[in-house]
């Protein structure tokens, strides 16, 4: 295997990520100020996690809330944490009963699904060059992908999971090419690498010197594991070329935005 190019201790990422968490109790008796109390003292372990509790809510045996995590922390080692911290604390307090096996997580942002998707395929029409056959051009290389669709969840054995990212990689020095051949070859690569590694992608636009995508993620695998594969096997594919600069841009997005959340609206995780 060849050296990667691109690891974590040398990228310095930009990022949005934020996720709700649904557990239901074996029992409704759990008192609101109880659970304040219980996620008040797993705070702690969840920092350490790379995990903050941004929003909370107790509705009957349900429990929901909505944190901010790192790039390294992958859907199944939050649901884990949560569960887990959150069960711990009631535990020690005599709370209610424990947490059913089954949950559900959705990854959160401050645009709606529909809005992400948009941007992304409007990225060859609004693209500033001065050469209207550029333009044209690029269209071919701005992709939708029927066969995905971002609103369904990932079933496991624990739960459901709806897990969407928006990633922006972007050229070094903001280096353009335009050749078919190159564009041509990002495209194929990145459809590639997400079928390898398990990972579904609803939008794809490359432009001269950067590219969007909008994809389902494996939920084993982290935000920055997901980036990283990318940056490293297109880099590989492109003549072990550094190509990329050493940063990214990653944001979760789903079927609800922070507004909606904090508004109290998509409760249900069905």
């Amino acid at each position: 295997m060849p050296t990667p190019l691109y690891i974590a201790a040398n990228v310095h990422p930009a990022y949005e990520l934020r996720y709700g968490w649904m557990g239901w109790l074996g029992t409704s008796g759990l008192a609101p100020e109880s659970l304040d109390a219980a996620t008040s003292a797993a705070a702690a372990g969840w920092k350490a996690d790379g995990l903050r509790m941004l929003e909370q809510r107790l509705s009957g045996n349900m429990v929901q809330l909505v944190l901010s995590a790192k790039p390294h922390v992958d859907p199944v080692l939050l649901a884990g944490r949560v569960k887990g911290r959150l069960q711990h604390a009631l535990r020690n307090m005599a709370c209610a009963g424990d947490f059913s096996r089954k949950l559900a997580v959705r990854s959160v942002g401050h645009n709606h699904r529909a809005d992400v998707e948009r941007y992304i395929e409007q990225q060859a029409v609004k693209a500033t060059v001065a050469d209207p056959a550029l333009r044209h051009r690029l269209a071919k290389y701005s992709v939708t992908n029927p066969a995905v669709d971002l609103s369904l969840p990932t079933e496991t054995r624990s739960g459901r999971y709806w897990y969407n990212l928006h990633l922006v990689l972007v050229n070094e020095e903001r280096y353009q090419r335009s050749d078919d051949q190159w564009l041509g070859k990002i495209l194929e690569r990145c459809f590639a690498i997400g079928r390898k590694k398990g990972h579904a992608i609803s939008r794809l636009s490359v432009m001269p010197d950067h590219f969007h995508m909008a994809l389902r993620g494996n939920v084993a695998h982290s935000p920055q594991e997901i980036v990283l594969a990318f940056q490293n096997n297109l880099a590989y594919a492109l003549g072990s070329l550094r190509i990329f600069q050493a940063t990214y841009y990653v944001a979760t997005f789903g079927e609800y935005d922070m507004q909606a959340v904090r508004h109290g609206d998509g409760a249900s995780p069905a």
